[in-house]
């Protein structure tokens, strides 16, 4: 009920939309628009009536905010959340439905969305959770604590992962040269990296992948979808856990590369792909910062540096050099 009930954007917030250039990535306008939800919504006298309030519009409007900044970047009317559906049917309705087509809930669909979410609620101290203590240690707002986090997830090497997959599958199928691909995969003095494979933290298999193949499984089935990018996915996993060496290294696929597999199944538009993470990673986000908030001993994070360069130099004049 809470959500649904904040689930509403100011109407006057549509002018910051509107006026973005149209080739703005989303990242960049959830980064700015959550960042500015802080002047259209005062803070409350009560201070825990105001995190409880501030946590319920951010959990509901990023999902507005996001669905709206796709409609417009396409032109297209503005989707309003509807109150008889729940939070993810609620989100694909607003990316989806048109005037001229309505969209159709599948559970499936809203099952494999809510997978999503929940898998990438919070995940240790990476680089965006990191963020959200260090920017949220100087006690600034909510809104702006989580501006700074959307921000370190757009990063290619975090939370954009799932989109650089798509983008990788995209180049595979334009060249038509799978054997090629896996030879510079195998190749160490190769720069050529297969994203989706492997993990910093995980260094066997990735415990959220085998849930995230499994729906990917169930969609690709169920909606029997035609797109080369998909098959060329298929054949890639097929290989990989297959292949002696992926297998000796541990280079199975992870969550990033199913994930990415179930947002393009989905209809999400690859450049949406690291929106939809921040989403997920909300909630963590949040768990994350009200810790800190509720430790007594809370102080301004200030990491130190250790020098290490030359400890004595001698002065030279400046005429003589």
């Amino acid at each position: 009920m809470l959500l649904n009930d904040n689930s509403l954007v100011h109407e006057d917030m549509r002018a910051f939309y509107e006026n973005f250039p149209r080739s703005s990535h989303p990242m960049g306008i959830l980064s700015s628009m959550a960042n500015a939800l802080r002047s259209f919504y005062p803070e409350l006298q009560n201070l825990e009536e105001e995190i409880n309030i501030t946590v319920t519009r951010l959990l509901s409007k990023i999902r507005t905010m996001a669905a709206m900044s796709y409609k417009i970047s396409r032109g297209h009317r503005v989707v309003y959340p509807r109150p008889d559906l729940t939070y993810g049917a609620n989100f694909l309705n607003m990316m989806f439905d048109t005037p001229v087509r309505s969209y159709d809930i599948d559970e499936d669909v809203v099952n494999a969305l809510n997978v999503f979410w929940i898998l990438h609620a919070d995940h240790e101290q990476n680089c965006s959770t990191s963020a959200v203590r260090m920017v949220g240690s100087a006690r600034v707002t909510l809104y702006a604590a989580i501006s700074a986090e959307i921000a370190a997830l757009w990063g290619p090497l975090h939370g954009g992962a799932n989109q650089a997959v798509i983008e990788m599958l995209s180049d595979i199928a334009a060249s038509k040269n799978m054997r090629r691909v896996i030879e510079r995969a195998k190749d160490r003095n190769d720069p050529f990296r297969l994203m989706g494979f492997g993990h910093r933290v995980y260094k066997t298999f990735d415990p959220r992948m085998k849930i995230m193949k499994k729906m990917c499984d169930t969609l690709l089935n169920k909606l029997n979808i035609s797109d080369p990018l998909l098959d060329v996915a298929v054949e890639l996993e097929q290989i990989a856990l297959k292949d002696d060496y992926f297998i000796d290294h541990n280079l199975y696929p992870n969550v990033d590369f199913y994930s990415g597999i179930v947002m393009r199944a989905i209809g999400i538009p690859t450049n949406m792909f690291t929106v939809m993470f921040a989403i997920g990673r909300l909630p963590g986000w949040i768990a994350q910062w009200k810790e800190s908030q509720d430790d007594p001993n809370w102080k301004l994070c200030r990491p130190r540096q250790i020098y290490m360069g030359p400890t004595e130099t001698n002065y030279i004049p400046l005429k003589e050099r």
